[in-house]
């Protein structure tokens, strides 16, 4: 009866387990950082770093991934069909790559003499990579890691049973499998996937792929061994000799003959010399139990821990449950995954109710099938991570075997947790000074923008690096003065906030041209505005370029708008050309300044000029009447300081369009233009030139008149609103000029 009632409690136990799995596996998997890292490593070598930032982008996940950090299992799904997308192929060929570059990544990693250790072939590598896992899993706790057991075929051929939680990522394996064969035992192996299937006989990891893995012959596998598998069973042995037996006397004769046969042949004794009681102390967590799972036999300190084996003819799942490999528990299940290592986990319900508060323990080992008795010896030790996890269980290191290795790897392990932590630790650390020192460039790129909006780069440099900057004469430069018309009128009669609005409109506009004509602006103070050409770096062309500029201004400051008329504003502009003195001049606010009577004599052309008009000096009409450019001569005026000066204005630019001039593509200004012209007078037609008057010189520079007028930018059209400017630079905030009287 109490047989019958007991294993009526480990169905509902293993019921109620089932349906706590299936409740877990519906919780979102993780894997660790080091996926991720040999993922992002794989792109990078391969394709390089900007496929790498694409990729990311395109699969919205973070940078860098830590090593020991747990990630979810859908970052890597996305890396994975991000990249299957970006690199236009298929999923399989991806994971393949990805199979072949993570082994190679782990030996690089470290791990390289750990797997070269694993086994002397590759099925023995195979058999042994779940005790790998095992041994991993002692650091990391949250590894969900695959399993794999390996069948030899008569044939030579070998089947490779793939098990797994993460459906879709079986084309690792083959990936993994065939460079592992080539590095570690110099094979060439194919593997093609024969079956996969939903596993029914396992609590966990449904997801079964058998692959058929075959060896390609080469001359070094018929030379010497077969890699796949050295002896494989089904061969016939020859019949074992009945006078093998053991025999102290010829001891060293058998081992000096061992070592001339092919093949090894133990040698058992007739009877087993060891009594129950020391081997049940030797071995003190063994379990021995049979086909109906009853136990018949148990290790002394496991009988300490659960009390209930202690009681004869108890069944072993009432007090265990398997946690890995996750198969069902029963004798063909146990004997179906026999080269697998075994964890069996300790049943809370079934313990003393003082200990029900502990953690259970669990153990590992090997499951053995003894054929004579029709049973199954589960040798084991107890699976301890730390002594942390050693005392939460009441244990002590006595409690384990002197001669259990479990003893050494529970203080091994402890030292290697706390090394895992401090690196852990480093690596948040490195990823922090990643960050802030990725955020202080960006900060240091906007302070050095900020410190060449200010003086030129070449002289900001010098100042960084604490040299002096010597004054410079440069012998030909062009500078321009610009001025708002009734400017004091317009500051009388508005808010403080008007005029900073119409003052920042109309710099934005102008700033964005001398990035459009590359020339330098120097200052500006109130509705004063200074440009040069040819300094801080000389050019032969900078005339033409602040001359393009000047009507560039013109053009644009028809966009802002008098805050007082509603209508467009007016501006001044002066040029003229000659030689300068410029250097920085002081240490608090450093400025760079220009030295010279041209400097005096562009503002008097400035001071001197007429509301939207660019008034030249004679430098500069000499310089530019034979390059292109419209110019209209003024006739003789008195200038300040000067005396009688003839002087001209010029109108436009014969080689160069008004978007040319304005720096903007055609397409952008016809689509500026149709989104406003609208609700403008649809009457403003505009003239390319206004004719010079009767006598006046040649003012097209010799010039002939151009077929296509209406296609050159002249500053005798009507205005025409232009497009939203584009991102403007803020070049060169504040410095000075001087005017030498």
């Amino acid at each position: 009866m109490w047989s019958t009632w007991g294993r009526v409690r480990a169905r509902i136990h293993w019921e109620l387990r089932f349906l706590n799995k299936v409740s877990a596996e519906s919780k979102p998997k993780e894997m660790y950082g080091f996926i991720n890292t040999c993922l992002k490593s794989l792109v990078v070598d391969k394709f390089g770093e900007e496929t790498w930032m694409k990729l990311r982008d395109e699969a919205g996940v973070q940078d860098t991934f830590l090593t020991y950090e747990v990630y979810k299992d859908d970052i890597t799904m996305q890396l994975v069909a991000a990249a299957c997308k970006l690199l236009d192929v298929k999923p399989e060929v991806v994971l393949r790559q990805f199979g072949e570059y993570f082994f190679d990544f782990c030996k690089r990693s470290g791990y390289d003499h750990m797997l070269r250790t694993l086994g002397g072939n590759l099925f023995e590598f195979i058999e042994n990579l779940d005790a790998l896992h095992s041994y991993l899993a002692l650091s990391y706790k949250e590894m969900n890691a695959p399993s794999f057991r390996a069948e030899r075929n008569c044939d030579g051929t070998m089947f490779l049973h793939y098990y797994s939680d993460r459906r879709g990522l079986c084309q690792i394996v083959p990936g993994i499998i065939e460079a592992v064969a080539k590095d570690f035992f110099n094979s060439e192996i194919t593997m093609e996937i024969v079956n996969q299937i939903e596993e029914l006989e396992r609590t966990g990891k449904k997801e079964h792929v058998v692959f058929l893995v075959t060896q390609k012959p080469t001359f070094s596998n018929v030379m010497c061994s077969n890699k796949l598998s050295q002896t494989p069973p089904c061969l016939p042995r020859g019949p074992r000799r009945n006078t093998m037996h053991w025999n102290p006397n010829k001891e060293m004769f058998t081992s000096i003959i061992g070592k001339l046969l092919r093949g090894f042949e133990p040698v058992y004794p007739k009877n087993l010399c060891i009594d129950l009681k020391t081997f049940c102390n030797a071995f003190p967590f063994h379990i021995v139990f049979d086909k109906e799972l009853v136990v018949r036999q148990a290790g002394v300190n496991v009988q300490k821990i659960v009390p209930g084996l202690q009681t004869m003819s108890i069944h072993l799942d009432q007090y265990f449950s398997i946690v890995h490999p996750e198969v069902t528990f029963t004798i063909s299940s146990i004997r179906k995954f026999i080269n697998s290592h075994f964890v069996l986990q300790t049943r809370r319900d079934m313990m003393p109710e003082a200990w029900r508060d502990r953690p259970m323990l669990e153990l590992r080992g090997q499951m053995l099938w003894m054929e004579s008795l029709q049973c199954m010896l589960y040798q084991a030790s107890p699976l301890l991570r730390s002594l942390h996890e050693l005392e939460e269980r009441s244990m002590h290191i006595s409690d384990i075997a002197p001669h259990d290795v479990t003893r050494d790897l529970i203080l091994l392990n402890q030292q290697r947790l706390a090394e895992m932590e401090l690196s852990n630790q480093l690596e948040r650390k490195k990823e922090e000074l990643r960050h802030l020192s990725q955020h202080l460039e960006e900060e240091r790129t906007k302070t050095e923008n900020l410190l060449y909006a200010m003086l030129p780069k070449h002289v900001a440099n010098q100042l960084k690096e604490g040299k002096r900057v010597e004054a410079g004469e440069f012998k030909e430069c062009t500078i321009l003065f610009s001025d708002v018309v009734t400017f004091t009128n317009i500051c009388s009669e508005c808010e403080p906030i008007q005029i900073v609005n119409m003052l920042n409109s109309m710099y934005l506009k102008f700033d964005r041209l001398t990035t459009v004509h590359t020339v330098y602006k120097v200052e500006t103070i109130g509705d004063a505005y200074m440009v040069v050409g040819g300094v801080p770096i000389p050019v032969s062309s900078h005339a033409e370029r602040v001359a393009n500029f000047a009507l560039g201004m013109v053009i644009a400051a028809r966009e802002v708008i008098n805050p007082i008329t509603g209508g467009p504003i007016q501006i001044r502009v002066g040029v003229h050309s000659g030689p300068v003195l410029a250097g920085v001049v002081g240490e608090k606010m450093p400025r760079y300044c220009l030295f010279g009577d041209t400097v005096n004599t562009a503002s008097r052309m400035e001071s001197h000029g007429l509301p939207n008009k660019i008034h030249l000096s004679p430098s500069v009409y000499l310089v530019l009447k034979d390059k292109g450019f419209m110019i209209q001569e003024r006739g003789e005026i008195d200038v300040k300081g000067k005396g009688r000066m003839s002087t001209y204005f010029l109108e436009g630019n014969l080689t160069a369009t008004e978007h040319e001039i304005m720096g903007r593509s055609v397409k952008e200004a016809d689509s500026g233009r149709a989104s406003v012209q609208s609700a403008r007078d649809c009457n403003t037609e505009a003239a390319l030139y206004r004719p010079g008057k009767q006598g006046s010189p040649s003012v097209e520079g010799g010039l002939p008149k151009p077929d296509h007028q209406l296609t050159r930018a002249t500053l005798s059209q009507s205005p025409t609103p232009i497009e939203a400017d584009a991102p403007h630079s803020t070049k060169h905030i504040r410095t000075s000029f001087c005017v030498v009287l």
